[in-house]
């Protein structure tokens, strides 16, 4: 096991480099000047040079890089230019929130997902599938960052029953988390549907309807069990995608996370802050994919890791 981690650790940092290089390279790439951001169009020249060397931002390109990748070797993330703090201070304190709001965006795609998955599945080729099948649809076609003003539309302005943005009890997670986990739950529909109907056709589903089992007894028993895999799959890439995607949500409902964060980081050219919000999110898609990995072991003592 201690083996597996480690391959799969040593496997992720080729990735991480590539994205770490990316993102320093696209947030200098990019046109505008964060120093005439920070002191304004009136700035004097020289104002605007002392900053610039006091930055760092006055050094070649391959000079910062190599500053870049020595403060991450170090666990040293920079300061942020807008805040005036180190940056992982900034991030941490922001990531509880991102964190809260996938977590409850996954429970949401789940809740939706599996059970009607399970259900089209099961009625294959019936009126309920076919209500699934255009649900689903529905739910790809339309993105996040339209759904998200219809419901604050619908339930916080003319109906008042939630609240429209912020963080603040559960009732501030839902609107949030249905934008976010909606077209989530129409793809994991369709990979349940899929893996359930495949496991019907087994033989060892016909054996058992063969013993005299229910038909709920051989689909969650047996059926189900055996599709997990593919839909454990799903939802450890879906969860490392709520986290990337958090992005237009948060900036929709004011969620404070790392999203929104890292939209004002970009505004404000804040290449430390921006970096920093971008390597956390890296990060994270790597651990909750090498969580993935373990749970398959738990759920299906076939699955071997090493």
């Amino acid at each position: 096991m201690l083996r597996f981690i480690s391959l799969r650790l040593l496997f992720a940092l080729p990735a991480l480099w590539l994205i770490f290089t990316m993102v320093f390279l696209l947030a200098h790439i990019e046109p505008g000047d964060p120093v005439q951001q920070m002191l304004g169009e009136g700035a004097r020249a020289e104002d605007l040079q002392q900053l610039r060397h006091a930055l760092g931002l006055d050094l070649p390109i391959s000079v910062q890089y190599g500053r870049y990748l020595s403060g991450i070797a170090h666990g040293n993330l920079g300061e942020s230019f807008r805040f005036q703090q180190p940056v992982t201070r900034i991030i941490l304190s922001r990531y509880p929130a991102t964190l809260e709001l996938a977590i409850f965006a996954l429970f949401v795609c789940a809740a939706i997902g599996i059970p009607a998955g399970t259900l089209a599945a099961e009625r294959r080729g019936q009126t309920t599938d076919h209500a699934v099948g255009v649900l689903t649809l529905f739910g790809l076609s339309v993105p996040n960052f339209a759904l998200g003003p219809v419901l604050i539309l619908i339930f916080s302005v003319i109906l008042g029953w939630l609240p429209v943005s912020g963080r603040g009890g559960p009732l501030h997670l839902i609107l949030p988390a249905i934008t976010l986990g909606a077209a989530l739950a129409a793809i994991l529909t369709r990979m349940v549907r899929t893996s359930v109907i495949e496991e019907l056709s087994s033989d060892y589903v016909r054996t058992a309807r063969a013993k005299g089992l229910s038909n709920s007894a051989v689909l969650f028993r047996h059926a189900f069990r055996n599709a997990l895999i593919p839909i454990i799959t799903i939802l450890g890439l879906q969860f490392g995608t709520l986290l990337a995607g958090t992005i237009v949500t948060e900036s929709i409902f004011s969620w404070p996370g790392v999203g929104r964060l890292a939209v004002q980081a970009i505004e404000a050219r804040d290449y430390p802050l921006l970096q920093g919000c971008i390597l956390l999110i890296a990060v994270s898609y790597v651990l909750v994919n090498l969580l993935t990995d373990l749970v398959y072991a738990t759920v299906d003592p076939r699955v071997r890791l090493e």
